[in-house]
C-alpha cells in the first residue's frame, strides 16, 4: 500500500490517494481541493502513476472534506462513498455502512463507524495503518462544537474503535501530520483522562 497525502482548501485538509502498486488500483480519500491548481496536482499524480482510481472516499460531510469530490468523479469517473448516516446534502454513489469492506487492488479498506465529530464519521482500517479523518489527530481529536457533534460519542469511539489497533500502526488524520496508535496513547493529553 503506497500513501501520498496532499494538504489542500484553507484549512490544509489531508487528501490521501491510498494505492495499490500491483494492481494500480487507488482510492481517493478526503478530497478537500478549493482550487484548480490544486486539482490539478493531485490528478497529475494520478495520471503519472498510471492509477485507476476506485472509489471517491468522505470521511465524514463537512465542506473541507468533499468540496473537490465532483471534480475527482468527472476526470476519474469513480463512485463517491459517504456514510450512510450522513446529515449533509450530499450526493453520494454509495452509502457506507460499518464493517463494509471496500477493496482497492489488494488493498482492503474496512469501514470503522467513528462519530463524534460528526454523527457519520468514519474511519478506514487497512493492513496497518487507519485513516481517521476529524476523529483522532496527532496530540488532539476532532471537535465537538459543531451540529450534531458529541464529545462522549468522540471518545467512545475513538477508545473502543481505534486505542485497540496495534500501537505501531500509522495514524492519517485529516488534518496535520501522521502519528501511530503507539504515540497518541502516551502524548495524546486526550487519552490520558
Amino acid at each position: 500500500m503506497k500513501v501520498k497525502s496532499f494538504p489542500v482548501g484553507w484549512l490544509s485538509t489531508n487528501c490521501y490517494i491510498v494505492s495499490c502498486e500491483e494492481t494500480k488500483e487507488a482510492a481517493v480519500i478526503d478530497p478537500g481541493m478549493e482550487s484548480k491548481k490544486e486539482t490539478e496536482q493531485i490528478l497529475e499524480y494520478i495520471k503519472q502513476n498510471g492509477f485507476k482510481v476506485k472509489y471517491i472516499i468522505n470521511t465524514h460531510g463537512h465542506p473541507d472534506h468533499i468540496v473537490g469530490n465532483e471534480a475527482i468523479k468527472k476526470a476519474t469517473g469513480a463512485p463517491i462513498l459517504i456514510h450512510q448516516g450522513t446529515i449533509e446534502k450530499l450526493n453520494a454513489d454509495r452509502k457506507l455502512h460499518d464493517g463494509d469492506v471496500l477493496q482497492v487492488g489488494n488493498i482492503k479498506l474496512v469501514v470503522l463507524h467513528t462519530p463524534g465529530h460528526t454523527p457519520d464519521g468514519i474511519s478506514l482500517l487497512a493492513d496497518n495503518a487507519v485513516f481517521t479523518g476529524d476523529t483522532l489527530f496527532a496530540g488532539s481529536v476532532g471537535r465537538t462544537d459543531f451540529p450534531g457533534g458529541s464529545y462522549t460519542d468522540l471518545m467512545q469511539s475513538i477508545r473502543t474503535k481505534l486505542m485497540c489497533l496495534p500501537d505501531s500502526f500509522t495514524v492519517y488524520c485529516g488534518h496535520g501530520p501522521a502519528t501511530t496508535i503507539g504515540d497518541e496513547k502516551l502524548y495524546n493529553p486526550f487519552m490520558q483522562t
